[in-house]
């Protein structure tokens, strides 16, 4: 196997790996429960954004939910990652945010946001690889 197969290889890992854990442990619970988008959408009012909360509360659930699907099937990758970052990125400042009598506050809080964000932010420099169902153009 060479080196450009192990790259393509790992990136594949990473997609999958990600992509699972940020789908089935974040994402699904936002985008199977509507009765709670209001909830998210309104930590959204810290950025002056305090109108229809239920659609940015949908907004997250479909990042972290439906980008990630994607980013595991190599879709449109560019475009979720930096969904998702951003999303990571609105999530590390929330976290930071909260008062400090809050257990969820500061950078314990913060760190899986960042992590995420960090990884989001490799993804969408690095491309999906060749293991996906849109492959980036081959280099010449």
């Amino acid at each position: 196997m060479n080196n450009t197969n192990k790259t393509d290889l790992g990136l594949l890992v990473v997609r999958l790996g990600i992509g699972l854990s940020m789908a089935l442990f974040h994402g699904w619970g936002k985008i199977s429960s509507p009765e709670r988008w209001a909830g998210y959408g309104a930590n959204m009012k810290m950025f002056g954004l305090d109108f229809f909360p239920e659609f940015w509360g949908f907004m997250a659930g479909f990042a972290e939910f439906g980008c990630s699907i994607l980013i595991i099937l190599g879709l449109f990758h560019r475009p979720a990652t930096a969904m998702l970052a951003f999303t990571m990125l609105v999530a590390s400042i929330y976290h930071l945010s909260l008062p400090e009598d809050n257990p969820n506050s500061g950078f314990s809080g913060a760190s899986h946001a960042l992590e995420m964000m960090t990884v989001y932010v490799a993804l969408f420099l690095s491309g999906p690889g060749k293991f996906s169902l849109m492959p980036g153009k081959k280099e010449e």
